[in-house]
């Protein structure tokens, strides 16, 4: 049985941070700014090895999003994937919730502001956090 409240909370990847206002870290290229999510040895923009973590804005514009209606078994569907473009720098893809599935009501540059949920917990009451983003 999940307890009510988790004793431990855990962000589902490892560039959510969740500790005080929830937000994105990416590495960034010390000698060009590219910015990733994932580990890199080197920087596929200039080939430089020296990165650091960098704080990403919470907020941003819809770039691109598909009305997903076909999923993996119990994932809910429909849902919106979407790639949004972080104001200030660096684009993320990650699911538009909390803003329905009728394309009539969803506009590419629409401002997004980044939200955190629970997505499950663990036999011994651990919540792992999942982000997303809605309409701001």
């Amino acid at each position: 049985m999940v307890p009510a409240t988790a004793s431990k909370r855990i962000p589902v990847v490892d560039y959510l941070v969740i500790e005080g206002e929830p937000h994105l870290e990416a590495n960034a290229c010390v000698a060009c700014g590219a910015l990733y999510f994932d580990r890199r040895n080197a920087c596929a923009r200039c080939g430089k090895l020296e990165f650091t973590r960098k704080t990403l804005a919470t907020t941003g514009s819809l770039r691109s999003y598909t009305i997903i209606h076909r999923a993996a078994p119990n994932v809910p569907v429909p849902y919106v994937s979407s790639v949004i473009e972080l104001d200030g720098g660096g684009v993320v893809k990650a699911n538009l919730v909390a803003a329905g599935t009728d394309p009539e009501k969803i506009e590419l540059g629409m401002k997004v502001a980044l939200t955190t949920f629970p997505c499950g917990h663990d036999e011994e009451g651990t919540e792992a956090v999942a982000f997303g983003f809605v309409p701001a």
